[in-house]
């Protein structure tokens, strides 16, 4: 793994950063459910300090394709290993566990399978399709990976007609070796761009989305560079939240970004053109994403 150029804060999180344990609500009907149904998710597997938050409230964001990640990202939980092979009940079991919880708003991500020839697309097309079938007045949103950046897997996800596309740039470009060795900053943007172009020209009504992690290192200009990169290719939704790391052998946090600087980008970002932007410490691409795409048609 690259050495860490950064150190990671000393002490306690700062007070912003500590919040209450949510009462436990739907969260043993949510893991039962998911484990009688043998379903993944980013919150358990990337170990997302929103879990409880998210499981009490009787949701829960999908992760298809397994597991385990081709890639090693060094901001990620999720293991990096060889994939099994896929599920083809998992499209089914999505839409039931989607149907069963009541879901309006459904997000569908996954790991990186760079060991298939289509990147795991057509699967993702399987899961849009069967959770169609069962909640036809659900939203649909996906967060994808960048697919080794081949296009006609990206048309494909785009032609099952999701509300919502999204890709994670997830750091500035100067970062990316640090943070995501395996991916590519302009690859990521061309991805997001064919998504909405694609959208486009089959007269899809679809937004694009991406998001950032701080608190790695980066500067306010490279991320207002980046922002003007996303508006450049048609993002427009944005979500900003602060890193934190899953273990010591990660990434380290370069420090805690304040509630009053995400506030101020929010702001930056909305006044550069993005429809809709969630920033905050604990906001995460999929956290309460139903809420922001709800946000662009007020």
């Amino acid at each position: 793994m690259t050495t860490r150029a950064e150190p990671a804060p000393t002490g306690r999180f700062p007070e912003w950063m500590r919040r209450r344990i949510p009462p436990a609500g739907k969260s043993d009907e949510v893991a039962r459910l998911l484990g009688k149904l043998r379903l993944n998710t980013v919150c358990r597997s990337a170990r997302c300090p929103n879990q409880a938050e998210c499981f009490a409230r009787g949701t829960a964001t999908f992760m298809i394709l397994g597991s385990v990640c081709t890639r090693d990202c060094h901001f990620c939980a999720v293991p990096t290993g060889h994939p099994c092979l896929i599920d083809s009940d998992e499209p089914k079991a999505v839409a039931e566990a989607a149907a069963r919880l009541g879901l309006k708003h459904v997000v569908i991500t996954s790991v990186t399978r760079d060991d298939l020839p289509d990147g795991g697309a057509a699967h993702f097309c399987a899961v849009i399709e069967a959770v169609r079938a069962r909640l036809t007045h659900a939203t649909v949103e996906v967060l994808t990976p960048d697919f080794a950046g081949k296009t006609s897997d990206v048309d494909a996800v785009v032609s099952a007609g999701p509300e919502v596309f999204n890709h994670n740039v997830e750091t500035v470009p100067r970062l990316y070796r640090h943070v995501r060795p395996q991916a590519q900053y302009h690859r990521s943007l061309d991805v997001l761009a064919r998504a909405g172009k694609q959208a486009n020209d089959a007269g899809i009504k679809m937004l694009t989305k991406s998001g950032l992690m701080l608190g790695l290192g980066e500067t306010d200009a490279e991320l207002l560079d980046v922002f003007a990169d996303l508006r450049r290719e048609g993002v427009s939704l944005l979500t900003l939240g602060q890193y934190l790391a899953p273990s010591p052998e990660h990434a380290p946090i370069a420090r805690f970004v304040t509630p009053g600087e995400f506030d101020s980008l929010r702001r930056k970002a909305l006044g550069m053109g993005f429809s809709a932007v969630a920033a905050g410490p604990y906001v995460r691409s999929s956290y309460l994403a139903g809420m922001l795409l709800s946000e662009t048609k007020r």
